[in-house]
């Protein structure tokens, strides 16, 4: 694997945690009564997006050199998910 691989993988990776871990412990400001004029009643009510930010970057990073190990151990190649065949037998000499 590509250090621009890993890289991007990390990106993916992050972005896909972050927007699972973001909506956790939300809290609207309509949810404790005081609505900022000229903002939705939907916004936050608190700033905890760099908390957030902080705990995605952790999580990805287990996730990440998990994702990492798995992709470059070799357990699961592409011939192994050819169901259709089209690939055709591997060359001589290549280990799959």
């Amino acid at each position: 694997m590509t250090i621009t691989a890993a890289l991007i993988l990390f990106a993916v990776t992050w972005f896909m945690v972050f927007f699972v871990v973001l909506p956790i412990r939300f809290t609207a400001q309509a949810d404790q009564g005081e609505v900022v004029p000229g903002t939705p009643k939907s916004a936050p009510a608190d700033h905890l997006v760099g908390k957030k930010a902080r705990i995605t970057t952790l999580i990805t990073l287990v996730v990440w050199v998990g994702l990492i190990w798995f992709i470059t151990s070799g357990i699961l190649s592409v011939r192994d998910i050819d169901f259709m065949g089209r690939m055709g037998p591997a060359p001589l000499g290549q280990v799959d």
